[in-house]
C-alpha cells in the first residue's frame, strides 16, 4: 500500500521562539520506520513545503494518508481530511499525535477513518493486516475506527519509541532547527518521567516511570545522525549520572563532536554536577530548565520536588561552569501586580541566557482542566486558542486586561533585559537573531491585541 504521512500546516507559534523551534517530525519518521518494509511510504511536511494537498495526492496516489496533530492543529487536520476525501473518497485517513492521544474525540468526524490514541508496532501491524486484505478491522487496542463507531479496546498503553528513519525527511532536514541550532536533529534516550509535574503532558503520554533505551541503541542513533547539533528530548536527560558518564565515555572514545541540547530538572542538576560538567566539556551547549516560579507554594502545587533555593543553587552552578540555561516559567492565574514585579526580580537573580514564559494552561482531559473548568475563558472547542501563550484561566486578583498588561510588560523585560542579545548574536548570528526579534515583536503585538480585546 502507498502511505503518505503528513505534518499539517501550523499556525504561527505563540511563543517568541518561532521558527527557532522548528523540529523534525520524529513521530512521523518512526511511523515511516514501522511501515517501510512492507509498504511504500513518503512524508510530506507542510511546514517546509508549499504545495497543495491535491497536487500531492494526484502525483503520489496514496491509499492512506496519516496526519499528526497538536491541539492547535485540529482545524487544519480536519480541513486536510475534508480535502483528501473530496479528492478521492476511497483514500483512508489516519490521525495520530498528541491531540489524538489527549482528545481523540475531536477527530471523530466523517472524513477521518482511524484515530490512533497511541502508536505502537502491534496495533499498526494489526490494522494494516486487515486493510491490506481489504477487510474492515475489528476493535484494535488504541485505535478508534469509524467503521466501529470510533470505539476501541484500550489497555492504557503508551506510544512506542522506534528508531526513526531520518532519510525519510532528507529533503527537509536542512530546515529543522532548535533555537538557533540549525540544522538540528532530535532524539530520545528514554521515555517517561517519575516527577509527575501536575501541568505536564509528557509523562502522561510516555508513562509515569523512566524506561531507559539500551545504551547500544542510543550510541548507534547518535552515530547515525549527520547534523552537528542534537536536541535530546527526554523529559530529564540529566536524571541518571552514571548513564550520562557512560554516554560521555562513548562520545570520547568515538571522537564524536556534536552540539547537544537537553532538558534537565533542578534536582538532577544538583545531584549530578560532575557528570554534567563533563558532558558540558564534551559538547553540551544548553540545558532547558523548568524553574516555573518564584514561589515555593506554587512549586509544591506543580509537584516540582524542588524549591526556590534549589533553583538558585542550580543556576549558580551552571553559571560557574559556563553552561547556558534556557529557562521556562509558568505565569499563575492568581498572580497580582506585586507578584509580577517579584517574578521579574527573581529572573534577574537566576540570570538565564534565555527565558520564556507561559500562562498556566489546563489542557482538556487533564486533571488541571477539571480543577479550573469554572474559571476557563476559552472554550474547549477553540482549539487554536489552546496555545502556550494565551491566557485560558480567568485571573483571580486582577482584571484580564491588566493581567495581559503585566504579561506584556514582563515579556518586554525579558526581551530587553534578561535575554542576552550579545550571547545570541555570538551563538546564532545576526540574521537568526533578527528573525527571533521579529518573533518577539509578533508576540508583543499578540498580547497587545489580547489586552485590548479583554478590555
Amino acid at each position: 500500500m502507498r502511505v503518505l504521512l503528513v505534518r499539517p500546516p501550523r499556525i504561527k507559534q505563540s511563543i517568541a521562539l518561532g521558527e527557532f523551534m522548528y523540529c523534525e517530525p520524529i513521530g512521523l519518521e518512526m511511523v515511516f520506520a514501522m511501515l517501510e518494509k512492507e509498504h511504500q511510504v513518503e512524508i510530506l511536511d507542510f511546514m517546509a513545503e508549499n504545495i497543495k494537498i491535491e497536487e500531492k495526492l494526484s502525483k503520489y496516489k496514496p491509499h492512506i494518508v496519516g496526519i499528526t496533530s497538536l491541539c492547535i492543529d485540529v482545524e487544519a487536520v480536519r480541513l486536510l481530511t475534508m480535502r483528501i476525501k473530496a479528492f478521492d473518497k476511497e483514500i483512508l485517513t489516519f490521525v495520530g499525535g498528541t491531540q489524538a492521544f489527549l482528545n481523540s474525540e475531536t477527530f471523530f468526524v466523517e472524513t477521518v477513518d482511524h484515530v490512533f490514541k497511541y502508536t505502537i508496532n502491534e496495533n499498526m501491524r494489526e490494522l494494516f493486516k486487515f486493510l491490506s486484505n481489504h477487510e474492515n478491522p475489528p476493535l484494535i487496542n488504541g485505535i478508534c475506527s469509524r467503521i466501529n463507531a470510533f470505539k476501541t479496546t484500550d489497555r492504557n498503553c503508551i506510544n512506542e519509541y522506534i528508531s526513526p528513519n531520518r532519510e525519510s525527511t532528507a529533503k527537509y532536514r536542512k530546515e529543522y532547527s532548535y533555537f538557533g541550532y540549525k540544522p538540528c536533529a532530535i532524539m530520545g534516550t528514554a521515555q517517561g518521567c517519575e516527577k509527575h509535574c501536575s501541568f505536564c503532558l509528557r509523562w502522561r503520554i510516555e508513562g509515569g516511570f523512566i524506561n531507559y533505551f539500551s545504551l547500544e541503541g542510543v550510541e548507534a542513533e547518535i552515530k547515525s545522525i549527520k547534523e552537528e547539533s542534537i536536541m535530546i528530548f527526554d523529559n530529564d536527560f540529566l536524571h541518571n549520572g552514571e548513564r550520562l558518564m557512560n554516554i560521555c565515555d562513548f562520545l570520547e572514545k568515538e571522537k564524536i563532536k556534536k552540539n547537544f541540547i537537553c532538558y534537565g530538572s533542578v534536582n538532577s542538576i544538583l545531584k549530578n554536577k560532575q557528570a554534567i560538567k563533563r558532558f558540558h566539556e564534551i559538547g553540551l551547549q544548553a540545558v532547558i530548565v523548568g524553574y516555573e516560579t518564584f514561589k515555593d507554594e506554587e512549586l509544591n502545587i506543580y509537584n516540582k520536588k524542588s524549591n526556590v533555593d534549589d533553583n538558585l543553587k542550580a543556576s549558580l552552578f551552571m553559571r560557574e561552569i559556563k553552561l547556558d540555561v534556557w529557562a521556562s516559567f509558568i505565569i499563575h492565574p492568581d498572580w497580582d501586580k506585586s507578584d509580577f514585579k517579584q517574578f521579574r526580580s527573581y529572573l534577574k537573580l537566576l540570570r538565564p541566557q534565555v527565558a520564556s514564559t507561559s500562562p498556566l494552561t489546563p489542557f482538556p482531559n487533564l486533571p488541571l482542566y477539571e480543577e479550573y473548568k469554572d474559571r476557563l475563558i476559552i472554550r474547549k472547542e477553540d482549539y487554536e486558542a489552546w496555545s502556550f501563550g494565551q491566557v485560558s484561566i480567568e485571573p483571580s486578583r486582577m482584571i484580564l486586561q491588566n493581567y495581559y498588561y503585566e504579561i506584556l510588560k514582563t515579556n518586554l523585560y525579558i526581551n530587553l533585559v534578561i535575554n542576552n542579545i550579545v550571547y545570541m548574536v555570538h551563538k546564532f548570528g545576526i540574521r537568526r537573531v533578527l528573525r527571533l526579534g521579529q518573533g518577539s515583536v509578533n508576540l508583543l503585538f499578540k498580547y497587545i491585541r489580547l489586552m485590548v480585546k479583554a478590555g
